[in-house]
């Protein structure tokens, strides 16, 4: 039974945007597989890692039946993209899946389509696609629902995303906030030494909600969402989000515990302030971490009228040192950091002027953009 019949390239488009989250290697077999559901011209491509589900639709279908099997994601992207630009073929024959073209020939395994699980926004249970789609889910624990653009969206997780933590014991810290309300959305992400928030008070949304997303939905949301004026549906119903944008859904399953108290970390009131060139500042220190210390990456910064100093040293007894002009006439002041935390802001940051406010050389510095106060970073000192 023809399924499928389009262009390579219009094939391996859906495929590609479903396969970020799927496993290469996991206990189930079927979660490495991709759920393909024709119905007449559309075909709806799914892929699922039981956290995280991505769902797209193509029409590209071939007859006016409804089939649906699923295969594996990794080797039918492969094999279509090892194929010249040309038509394709595929069929489902049996418990084989075939794909054609002019002059090759490939047969792939499925397993059944009723043992795919698929998620459905804010049920507690599993269903088969033969329940309904993923998207028929209730929404009786809406909890907070917003539409922004995909740029919007993009720009407040891609300002903080770096600070998120990678598998710590504190598992709410290993993803990113959202806080949405009708006065705004903000996104915070801190692993306990460092942490980013942006917001955006021109985004309202109806009703309010504290939502945590694992890692890897955030990594996922960066690759999918563009950088346009598109707009996306995001929506927290219970203990999941849901964001509808273009042919894509994507449900995720949110982090459960209580993020830390973001406010109260944000100093205020500082009186020792600089202004810098963002380029000239990420240069210095990138040349002084050469001879920092490889396991704990510290760099000192020397406050001074008139001038900001940059050292690094290491085990083998190496040393750095820059120097930068800046416009400050306050009390001097010594602190170190890790050079690696300041490096990651600076280069995600694209506006060519940051602001640098300090306390004492125990307390944390707060990086800002002049005239800006959507974005705050914050940075806990290190002894060196």
């Amino acid at each position: 039974m023809q399924i499928i019949h389009a262009p390579r390239d219009a094939v391996l488009k859906p495929l590609q945007t479903v396969a970020g989250i799927i496993e290469k290697r996991h206990t189930q077999p079927i979660l490495a597989n991709v759920l393909i559901r024709q119905q007449g011209e559309a075909v709806t491509f799914t892929g699922t890692d039981m956290e995280i589900q991505v769902r797209t639709q193509a029409s590209i279908g071939a007859g006016s039946g409804t089939t649906a099997t699923t295969v594996s994601a990794k080797k039918l992207i492969d094999i279509l993209r090892a194929l010249p630009d040309t038509d394709v073929t595929i069929e489902l024959n049996g418990n084989k899946l075939n794909l054609k073209t002019t002059r090759s020939r490939f047969a792939l395994q499925t397993l059944p389509s009723e043992d795919f699980p698929v998620m459905k926004a804010g049920a507690t249970d599993q269903a088969g696609p033969g329940s309904g789609s993923a998207g028929d889910g209730s929404t009786a624990d809406l909890r907070a629902d917003v539409t922004l653009s995909q740029k919007k969206l993009r720009h407040l997780l891609q300002m903080v995303h770096f600070a998120m933590a990678q598998q710590d014991i504190r598992f709410y810290l290993n993803g990113l906030l959202l806080v949405l309300s009708p006065a705004g959305m903000r996104a915070v992400a801190t692993e306990g030494h460092r942490l980013a928030f942006c917001e955006d008070v021109e985004v309202h949304a109806a009703g309010q909600a504290d939502a945590i997303l694992p890692r890897k939905s955030v990594l996922e949301l960066l690759r999918l969402l563009g950088d346009s004026d598109e707009p996306v549906r995001m929506e927290i119903i219970g203990t999941q989000v849901r964001l509808r944008f273009g042919d894509i859904e994507f449900i995720s399953k949110l982090l459960e515990g209580k993020f830390p108290d973001y406010q109260r970390v944000i100093p205020k009131g500082y009186q020792k302030v600089i202004e810098l060139e963002r380029e000239t500042l990420a240069q210095a220190l990138q040349r002084a971490s050469i001879l920092s210390n490889e396991k704990f990456r510290g760099v000192r910064l020397g406050l001074a009228p008139g001038r900001l100093g940059i050292q690094s040293s290491n085990t083998e007894q190496e040393e750095a040192s820059e120097e930068i002009d800046i416009d400050y006439g306050g009390a001097p002041l010594d602190i170190g950091f890790n050079v690696s935390y300041l490096l990651d802001v600076l280069g995600t940051l694209k506006t060519d002027r940051v602001t640098m406010a300090f306390g004492d050389a125990t307390s944390s510095a707060l990086l800002t953009l002049p005239g800006d106060e959507s974005f705050r970073y914050v940075l806990m000192p290190m002894r060196i």
